[in-house]
């Protein structure tokens, strides 16, 4: 399951990150936001999430979202 279909307000794992983009991969893993880590969708919006990871909020696009695979 991606982020675009997780409940707010719940904490999953992230699995892995589909992405060709090494880039986007590199900023993701700046964040936090890698195989392993915690993550929790704060709220949804049309345009996006807003998450936590570790100690920070992000606002995060639909399109990185749906890359973003997780698990309960």
């Amino acid at each position: 399951m991606n982020l675009t279909a997780a409940i707010e307000g719940k904490e999953y794992i992230v699995q892995r990150i589909e992405t060709d983009d090494e880039e986007l991969d590199a900023f993701l893993f700046s964040l936090g936001c890698y195989s392993g880590e915690a993550i929790t969708v704060i709220a949804k919006r049309k345009s996006g999430c807003v998450v936590s990871i570790k100690d920070g909020r992000y606002n995060i696009d639909m399109q990185l979202a749906e890359a973003i695979i997780v698990k309960e």
